[in-house]
């Protein structure tokens, strides 16, 4: 890898516990420290960040590395990317990061939306985006605004866009495919252009809003491509995560005129879901950001049943959740400019409980002279109460329930037991049910692979192991194995002592050998790399290699028909078989 002493400083500047310890809590267990991994779906903590090796590594899922893979896998950013945020994070300049960006299929993808994003802002800021630019100033929506989210504006013309694209080079074929424009026209036109980006912050689709005349379809939004993924995109999430890790929250609306008013008013740490519902994926980006989520859906009857829906999803992966409470006529766009920032941010600060905002839904509406709409209100607030793991809580939920519907608190109490034992016995049943998750299952390893890993770690712990196995004249069968030896074998000769933390750095854009070399790191325990081990390593290496040669001779023989070749061959089995 190029400027890998620049990577070296960069990395020997940031600690790597207080790095990984501002994205996930870190509990110190002797000499390391211990923290739920954000790769899977870790419930207890299994990931274990060493400060003296400067490297993290999962007991569940295998996950390992140095500084620089954790922040590219959480970020979900390349690696240039990732060298780029740490350098500055380091205080470190590169001048010239020349890491080889991964490439993908979709390249083309992304540098058409990346032109057709420039075209649209461009269009915005001359004479013919003059009206769409009053419309929204109208709207609140002011030029700082315009810029920092990317607001442009297709034309009212058929084909402008698709004429550029066009003569760049782009096929129409492909076009369509990205969704931009079919039969060489456009499909966005004369519309107020919102770019959606994905994790990273690259555009991968495009929301256009009617603006000066009377349509059927006030919104036309990109369909879902190869590159985009509605139920994977949390609109300015990649703006978003940086202020949302400051503040220690994240505040999650609707639509993304929510997020432009917010941010506004400085209020930054705001992503939109742009709809009511969250899927896993959503969900994942969230946990990834901050484990305290305040909710601030449409205050409409859709948007409490969304907040609902949202909030447990949310309840489910270990998130806090607070609600932020909205009248039934508001949104926070309206809310803020009605009432403007401050009492916005009031509202903020006096945001509820989850819990709370939940039985205050269940007795919306409820006629308490209706003994069936009664009987059903008692039951959601006692199953709900059931949910919560605090005596003194459920009590007081109880009590209130006592005095609102005239029932005896023993009655209630008892329905709650009925409810705890039901859910228990549910629990049990779906744990009985419930297959392993292959998510985290390792790669099965036969003795040699065992021996391998224990080698090649030990290579990279010491060089006097990696000289005992070349003095031995051991080789691996196995091409993997030999290609990481290989690798080792240079960086000791340009660097003389390899650190581990480093060396992950170095395999960077030699993916295949990092997997393998990530593998065997979260296998080997350091602590059993000694003398004895190193020797028993070598031993089973060996045997196996000679296990394979003397097949290869069986083989050969079979196909062999001359008696003293034959002969020769089974002497040489012997002489392997006895060690010489």
């Amino acid at each position: 890898m190029n400027n890998q002493n620049i990577f070296n400083e960069i990395r020997s500047k940031i600690d790597i516990v207080d790095l990984i310890g501002e994205y996930v809590p870190l509990i110190q267990r002797g000499r390391n420290f211990f923290g739920v991994c954000p790769f899977h779906d870790d419930t207890n903590p299994s990931m274990s960040v060493s400060r003296e090796k400067q490297i993290y590594k999962c007991f569940s899922c295998g996950a390992s590395g140095n500084i620089f893979t954790f922040v590219r896998d959480y970020e979900h950013i390349d690696m240039k990317e990732a060298i780029n945020i740490l350098a500055k994070k380091a205080g470190v300049t590169v001048l010239n990061n020349t890491i080889n960006k991964k490439t993908s299929k979709f390249d083309k993808f992304y540098e058409i939306y990346d032109l057709a994003n420039k075209f649209y802002q461009n269009n915005i800021n001359t004479k013919a985006g003059q009206k769409a630019k009053e419309y929204l100033q109208n709207r609140g929506i002011g030029e700082d605004v315009i810029k920092e989210f990317e607001i442009g504006l297709s034309l009212d013309n058929m084909d402008s866009l698709t004429k550029i694209l066009l003569q760049k080079g782009y096929d129409a074929l492909t076009l369509d495919k990205v969704g931009l424009s079919s039969n060489n026209h456009d499909l966005f036109i004369n519309r107020i252009m919102v770019p959606i980006q994905d994790a990273s912050g690259r555009t991968v689709a495009f929301s256009g809003r009617i603006y000066n005349k009377k349509s059927d379809h006030k919104y036309v939004n990109t369909k879902e491509t190869e590159i985009f993924k509605k139920g994977m995109i949390l609109y300015n999430y990649h703006r978003a995560k940086e202020y949302a890790r400051r503040d220690k929250y994240l505040i999650i609306m609707e639509g993304y005129m929510d997020v432009f008013r917010a941010s506004s008013v400085n209020i930054k740490n705001v992503v939109a879901i742009m709809g009511t519902a969250l899927t896993y994926e959503q969900a994942d980006l969230i946990k990834h950001t901050s484990n305290n989520v305040y909710l601030c859906l449409d205050g409409d009857n859709p948007g409490q049943k969304a907040m609902i829906s949202v909030g447990e999803q949310l309840e489910k992966i270990g998130i806090n959740v607070k609600v932020i409470g909205l009248s039934d006529d508001e949104d926070p766009d309206s809310y803020i400019l009605k009432y403007g920032a401050d009492q916005f941010k009031e509202l903020i600060n006096k945001a509820i409980g989850f819990n709370d905002f939940k039985l205050s839904y269940l007795k919306k509406g409820i006629n308490f002279n209706s003994d069936e709409e009664v009987l059903q209100y008692v039951n959601s607030v006692i199953r709900e109460a059931s949910t919560i793991n605090d005596e003194i809580r459920q009590e007081i939920i109880l009590k209130k329930l006592a005095k609102e519907t005239n029932l005896s608190y023993n009655t209630l109490e008892k329905r709650l037991g009925e409810y705890q034992k039901d859910a228990k016995t549910k629990i049990n049943k779906k744990m009985e049910l419930a297959k392993p998750s292959n998510v985290c299952e390792k790669k099965k390893l036969t003795q040699y692979d065992k021996a391998a890993y224990g080698m090649l770690y030990g290579m990279v712990s010491n060089k006097k192991y990696l000289d005992e196995f070349k003095n031995a004249a051991l080789y691996f069968v196995d091409a993997p194995y030999r290609y990481l030896l290989t690798e080792i074998e240079y960086y000791y000769k340009k660097y003389t002592t390899i650190e581990i933390a480093d060396f992950y750095t170095y395999l960077m854009d030699k993916e295949d050998i990092l997997e393998l070399f990530k593998n065997i790191v979260s296998y080997i325990d350091n602590d059993i790399i000694n003398d004895e081990a190193i020797n028993d390593f070598m031993k089973v290496i060996k045997d196996y290699n000679v296990r394979l040669e003397i097949n290869r001779l069986k083989d050969l023989m079979k196909n062999t028909y001359d008696e003293l070749e034959k002969a020769k061959i089974l002497e040489k089995i012997k002489l392997l078989r006895i060690g010489e």
